[in-house]
């Protein structure tokens, strides 16, 4: 294959497949801490706590409207992104100044204290964007650096080193608060600090990466069109050639619809035990540290599966496991019925997501794989606004009801199960591998 200088590379080494996978162990402590577990629940109960007039619910809103803000700007800039980095094999600059963003986005939000209710949101809503982007870059490599018969052992070793990468944020922040906390100090006081430790990990662990993954892309000519004409006109050929990738777009489908349910999970995990159950800085902590064992037990169990089996079947056995999941949370009365709950839906996450991102690999055309995976970040993105929204809505307009809140993830999970059902994994893979390699 030929590298953006005209030389051959050689197939992707051993280290180069473990620094790819190293990158999703770096930002996994991002989306734990901040999205899913310490700093979520902080913005709700003490940031958003500290503003003076503010009712039942309108925190969860504003934290939730904020994420939703984040993914819109992600999905209006990933066709540009994308075409970018395949015109010009620029995925792994891109994916640098994402990185550098995230990091020190997320270091900033270590300023953030109670009643800093708009700060502590645009923060989280920069942090987010650089995030997002990040994941789109990364993942689009994964048609460069293996087989399409290796894609879901692949992912699902990533996903699985993602969850080993969050469980170790947690741990250390864990240890960090059981201190402070031994201190006298408050969440004001330790929260913040455990940001400024999330940035750090992520930094070092995304290192290897772009010292080792090599671009296997080959660089384009640009033409006269602008990269925004480009890019935007890329888009529309793609969705225009729904009938060419039936299956592809048949699964976006899916995926938008159940992916709502995952991403209201992953930003409202915390505040729902919380708010619910009672669970303190300390209990959210060790609770996300046990999921993600199971969640990377669920990757690492779920990727050879789907090798083996199949995307589609792994992926609805996964999406029957969600739909148990949140039914038992939503009856929760007592912390066990969480641990029992959150259980459940680590072993789901973990092969739900690895098997989404092998399935878009998959379908997915060679020489078009940033754009392609720049339209599954873009179906993500419109799945991390619809569900966080709809929940923030209900709570809001039930005046915090979060069990009624709730019941929207469950309506997502067997939504998006019935019309999975209905994609031919084989004819998809077909129709990806009979595409030319495009100008």
């Amino acid at each position: 294959m030929a590298n953006n200088n005209g030389g051959t590379l050689p197939p992707a080494s051993r280290r180069e497949l473990l620094s790819w996978a190293l990158y999703d162990f770096a930002n996994s402590g991002y989306t734990t801490v901040v999205l899913t577990t310490i700093y979520s629940a902080y913005f709700v109960a003490v940031v958003a706590g500290g503003l003076p007039g503010l009712e039942g619910g309108e925190g969860t809103f504003i934290w939730t409207l904020a994420v939703s803000l984040a993914n819109l700007i992600v999905l209006l800039s990933a066709p540009l992104v994308g075409a970018m980095a395949d015109h010009r094999a620029m995925k792994k600059r891109f994916l640098l100044l994402s990185t550098l963003g995230c990091v020190a986005a997320t270091a900033l939000l270590a300023v953030v204290g109670p009643g800093d209710v708009w700060l502590g949101a645009a923060l989280l809503v920069l942090s987010a964007v650089f995030f997002y982007t990040g994941e789109n870059l990364v993942a689009a490599f994964l048609p460069e650096i293996v087989s399409s018969g290796r894609m879901g052992r692949m992912s699902g070793y990533g996903w699985g080193l993602g969850y080993a990468g969050g469980l170790l944020t947690l741990a250390i922040c864990l240890g960090y608060i059981t201190w402070a906390k031994g201190q006298g100090q408050t969440e004001s006081q330790f929260v913040p600090v455990t940001l400024l430790i999330t940035a750090v990990i992520f930094a070092l662990a995304a290192t290897p990466v772009f010292l080792w993954l090599r671009e296997r892309a080959t660089a384009s000519p640009r033409g006269q069109a602008s990269y925004l004409r480009q890019a935007y006109g890329r888009l529309r050929r793609t969705l225009a050639e729904a009938a060419r990738h039936r299956d592809l777009f048949h699964f976006l489908i899916a995926l938008v619809v159940y992916q709502s349910g995952i991403s209201t999970v992953i930003v409202l995990t915390a505040i729902y035990a919380r708010e619910v159950v009672g669970f303190d800085s300390q209990s959210l902590v060790m609770l996300v540290m046990v999921v993600n064992v199971t969640a990377a037990v669920g990757a690492l169990i779920f990727g050879p599966l789907q090798d083996r089996f199949g995307s589609v079947p792994s992926l609805a056995s996964t999406l029957v496991i969600w739909c148990v999941a949140i039914f038992l949370a939503y009856g929760a009365e007592a912390p066990a019925d969480i641990w029992l709950a959150g259980n459940l839906i680590g072993l789901a996450m973990g092969a739900s997501q690895a098997g989404g991102r092998a399935l878009i690999g998959k379908f997915t055309p060679q020489a078009r794989s940033a754009e392609f995976f720049g339209l599954w970040g873009m179906i993500n993105r419109i799945a991390a606004i619809a569900g966080p929204l709809s929940y923030g809505l209900i709570s809001y307009l039930s005046g915090g009801d979060h069990r009624l809140a709730i019941l929207s993830v469950l309506v997502f999970f067997i939504a998006g199960l019935v019309i999975l059902l209905g994609v031919n994994e084989k004819r998809g893979m077909v129709a990806a591998a009979g595409e030319r390699s495009l100008p």
